[in-house]
């Protein structure tokens, strides 16, 4: 209740301060949006120690906690519901806000005041929420002796650490967004907001790819289906922002460059946190079924409501200032760098496009036809996978490409290697085995785009390397003064290791299951699995089974695997898997699941061999790795050798 009354105070000091130029005022909003975060601390504190200390009284730790858990995971607990969730996004929020005050001085002045103003509306709005809709310190009239659990779903490593960074992605679109308000009110639509919002998209951008590549981890070795996305809705809204974040990062570039694309910069941002907040009220409307989302909730109209407001406002705020972001510059040339950056956009909002509709058509058939209507994976397969594979594409081809215009000489040098080299690999993989036509086409083009970013790291190295420096100082170099474009083919070379992974696992995926008594085998794939009985375990609050199996290759035993099921009684003996999962060499994974059982005497054993999945998430890590060092500041130097400066000299001529 302090954050939100303080929260409303930040707001209106700060744009008071601003109208009437009252330094004075802007520095008391400063104040207040860092004592709005101390109260968030302090009421995510008491929650936590609620958690802690067992105190079943407040409904909320009584329905999401119970004696028997961990200490770590009745610590998680505090945003494993809808009430704690939301004061972790409100918590996340003020910290984020309290950081940019800490920070404002990097920041343009006259922006400053109204990117406060924007974030405390936003965190006045949670705030409302929580204190008068959703507030997760409701106590109950007597407390129980012990607390309902949390579902065992959640009880994985996964609960520590997808949920509260899938949060924080959400909110942390946030801060672009206030950017890119107050640019639009102040008036100041230069490419000044745009350096000062990059660091913050760059962040959110991280942050939000760690949040789906762990969820995209969590549901592979928790649900027992064999993959790892299955283009849920929940799944589809977190997937939204992201996509919408990754066009601006390239399109900002253009506008940096060449003063073009300024309205598809302020239409990225804001619907960039649009999306965040869709996803937001998806998750806790229930609108849309979803294993993800909670029961159905009035709360979703009041997001839902908040989402209006910001579309509208946005929309008009932008239509006012529209002509104010005429381009400074036209296209020269379709075969240049900031035309490839628009295909590149083009290519994202498509894939955004399409996976929205998918999201929101059964809503849409259950409004027109009274009768919902579901879209599966295969549409966003056959309409995504095609849209991916030119993304990859485009992403070998344009740094390859010059601003402006490439002649068709240096475009042909430019490609030729990573041409020939894709070429081979399609030519060859049909001889490994590979015969699926997609299949041999996406490696070609995943093998393309790898090309083409180490034919690039090889020129830069090779520059540098021609005024004295040597091949690995020369690579250390490129990154530490270059740091947002060669994150960026980090970034891109994790995108396509984690495409091959997608490519592999999808289209040579095996599955086998088989009904199996102690002695009997099964064979998938070269392996051969032996069942040797089941073992059962029982605890007060649960009971737990699991399938003892010897795993064979080539006439040898490689291990003892044990997959098996925990039965939870506070939750109606729902049972949790325990999957075995066993990475080969060769980047195979051996996906074991026991679907049923009875007894120690027999078991229903269900196998997947998933090739190249390892990639996914070495993939996403590769991502994650650029994003860092995209963000990460780089060193000022007050005097510079002459011989690293004619490197750089020459590095930027070859880059031209």
């Amino acid at each position: 209740m302090f954050a939100l009354v303080i929260a409303l105070y930040a707001t209106i000091a700060a744009v008071l301060g601003s109208v009437r130029m009252l330094p004075q005022l802007v520095q008391s909003a400063k104040h207040a949006v860092l004592a709005v975060a101390f109260f968030l601390m302090l009421a995510s504190a008491a929650l936590i120690a609620a958690f802690l200390t067992h105190d079943f009284g407040v409904r909320y730790v009584a329905e999401h906690s119970s004696l028997t858990m961990p200490w770590y995971y009745t610590a998680s607990a505090f945003y494993g519901g809808q009430e704690g969730s939301l004061l972790y996004w409100g918590l996340t929020l003020a910290i984020f806000s309290a950081i940019f005050v800490l920070s404002s001085k990097r920041a343009p002045v006259a922006l400053v005041p109204y990117v406060m103003a924007t974030l405390m509306v936003i965190e006045t709005f949670i705030l409302l929420v929580l204190v008068a809709v959703s507030s997760p310190f409701v106590r109950l009239a007597v407390a129980p002796p012990n607390g309902v659990g949390l579902n065992p779903i959640l009880l994985d490593p996964g609960m520590l650490i997808h949920p509260p960074m899938l949060l924080m992605g959400f909110m942390s679109f946030s801060v672009p967004y206030a950017f890119a308000v107050a640019a639009m009110v102040t008036g100041r639509l230069n490419s000044e907001w745009l350096r000062s919002i990059r660091r913050w998209m760059l962040a959110a951008w991280s942050i939000q790819t760690a949040g789906l590549v762990l969820g995209a981890w969590w549901a592979y070795h928790v649900l027992g289906w064999g993959g790892y996305w299955g283009w849920d809705p929940v799944e589809n809204a977190a997937l939204l922002p992201w996509l919408t974040a990754t066009a601006f990062l390239h399109s900002t570039m253009v506008q940096e460059r060449r003063g073009m694309l300024k309205v598809w910069n302020l239409v990225l941002v804001m619907a960039s946190f649009a999306l965040s907040i869709f996803g937001t009220f998806e998750v806790r409307s229930g609108v849309i079924s979803s294993v993800h989302s909670f029961a159905y909730s009035d709360i979703g109209t009041y997001f839902l409501t908040f989402l209006v407001i910001i579309i509208v406002f946005s929309t008009l705020l932008f239509v006012f200032r529209l002509p104010n972001l005429r381009p400074e510059q036209e296209f020269h040339s379709v075969i240049s760098r900031e035309g490839v950056f628009l295909f590149n956009n083009l290519l994202l909002i498509g894939i955004t496009f399409a996976t929205l509709w998918g999201t929101l058509f059964p809503l849409i058939t259950a409004v027109v036809q009274h009768q919902e209507m579901t879209v599966g994976p295969p549409f966003y397969e056959n309409v995504n996978g095609p849209l991916l594979g030119v993304l990859v594409l485009a992403m070998g081809v344009g740094p390859l490409l010059a601003w402006r215009r490439t002649a068709l000489n240096a475009l042909w040098r430019n490609l030729s290697v990573p041409v020939v080299i894709s070429a081979i690999c399609a030519a060859l993989l049909p001889l490994f085995g590979v015969t699926s036509v997609l299949a041999d086409i996406g490696f070609a083009l995943c093998a393309f785009t790898a090309t083409a970013i180490f034919y690039e790291l090889w020129r830069g190295m090779r520059v540098r390397h021609s005024h004295g420096e040597p091949y690995p100082i020369a690579l250390m170099m490129l990154f530490s003064r270059y740091r947002q474009r060669y994150g960026g083919y980090i970034v891109h070379l994790g995108m396509v290791a984690l495409t091959v992974g997608i490519i592999g696992s999808h289209f040579f995926q095996q599955q086998q299951d088989a009904l199996l008594k102690p002695g009997q085998s099964m064979n998938i794939a070269g392996y051969q699995l032996t069942f040797l009985g089941n073992i059962e375990m029982q605890d007060t609050d649960r009971d737990s089974i699991a399938a003892q199996i010897q795993v064979w290759h080539n006439g040898q035993l490689e291990r003892y695997i044990y997959p098996g099921r925990t039965i939870y009684h506070n939750f109606a003996n729902q049972p949790a898997s325990q999957i075995s999962i066993t990475t080969t060499p060769n980047l195979t994974d051996i996906y074991v699941f026991l679907a049923d059982w009875q007894g120690a005497t027999q078991a229903q054993i269900r196998v997947f061999i998933n090739p190249l999945v390892s990639l996914v998430w070495y993939g996403g890590l590769f991502m994650l790795i650029g994003g860092v060092i995209c963000w990460w500041p780089e060193q000022r130097r007050h005097a510079v050798s002459k011989t690293v400066s004619a490197a750089k000299t020459a590095e930027e001529e070859v880059a031209v």
